[in-house]
């Protein structure tokens, strides 16, 4: 196992793999916030970073992984989708007795696939390393992600550990990065049929935004067929995996509905647990949804069903 410091005593200082837990504040609920922790130092890279939310519970309680979306582009760990707000998901999952912890990964721009899947991994290796000191139990750990967080939330349910391409070596390695739960709102399942179909047109006076799907698997085109099948949900479903709820917008307009749709049959042809919730009139984000509060609660139901 690697370790987070070595003795700069030894033999000469040594660039840690990541930097332990700062004490947490506790607000007037009793849930200790553990702000800003870096799970892992990577060279030339900002620090990748991640925020724990322990609710006050008589036991160290189960964890609840949230990875953010923004098409691989952009995004920020403290903020969920804008038809959500953060009370709704995060001090839903508090209130449901299940730590939070809300994971920052590296941008398409700034590395390609599968660094982000090697960062989420290394999220989850964080956190059972250190979980004595987080207070939250290391054996049992859900993820949920949605649209690009959900395509990295399925990974994380579905990539085998041992397969050294995928897990990566970055931050602590030696805990598990498996996980016991999925949780994928709108995640890409199949990166081979979105190459060149999420081309965007700016709006006058705003950035461009590139390709997300090509972006994701960086400038060597001739590698693209090779790397969709290493970045797809779908290429690892003939396998055990953990209990799933999928749930998706008829209407999508960003990611099709069909990725879902197949991501689920796939699974149970498997003979895996997996519930797929189609989310009548739903665009992407679930934008169009008059009331987001029931899809929410079966997420939170879910998953404190699945960890309990």
């Amino acid at each position: 196992m690697t370790e987070p410091h070595q003795d700069p005593r030894a033999d000469g200082w040594t660039m840690p793999v990541c930097l332990p837990p700062t004490p947490a504040r506790s607000d007037e609920a009793g849930v200790r916030h553990f702000d800003g922790l870096t799970y892992a130092v990577i060279p030339g890279y900002r620090p990748c970073l991640l925020d724990v939310l322990v609710p006050a519970t008589d036991t160290p309680p189960p964890v609840v992984v949230w990875v953010h979306g923004g098409g691989w582009l952009f995004g920020d760990r403290r903020y969920p989708p804008p038809t959500v707000t953060p009370e709704m998901i995060f001090d839903g999952l508090l209130d449901a007795g299940l730590a939070v912890v809300r994971v920052d990964y590296r941008h398409s721009r700034e590395a390609p696939f599968p660094a982000q899947l090697h960062d989420a991994k290394a999220a989850v290796r964080y956190v059972r390393h250190f979980a004595e000191a987080l207070g939250v139990d290391a054996a049992r750990v859900g993820a949920w992600g949605e649209s690009a967080g959900g395509h990295l939330a399925a990974l994380l349910g579905l990539v085998p550990t041992d397969d050294p391409v995928l897990e990566g070596d970055i931050g602590l390695t030696g805990p598990s990065s498996a996980v016991q739960a999925v949780v994928d709102w709108y995640g890409v399942t199949d990166l081979a049929s979105l190459l060149s179909t999420l081309h965007r047109v700016a709006p006058p006076g705003t950035a461009h935004v590139p390709d997300p799907a090509e972006t994701l698997l960086g400038p060597r085109s001739e590698q693209w067929p090779y790397l969709a099948r290493l970045a797809s949900p779908l290429s690892y479903t003939d396998r055990p995996a953990p209990p799933f709820l999928i749930q998706h917008g008829l209407s999508d307009r960003e990611v099709p509905y069909h990725h879902s749709e197949r991501l689920a049959a796939a699974l149970a042809s498997a003979g895996n647990d997996v519930v797929l919730r189609s989310v009548e009139g739903a665009d992407h984000c679930f934008f169009d949804l008059p009331d987001i509060a029931p899809v929410v609660a079966e997420s939170i139901d879910f998953l404190a069903r699945q960890l309990s």
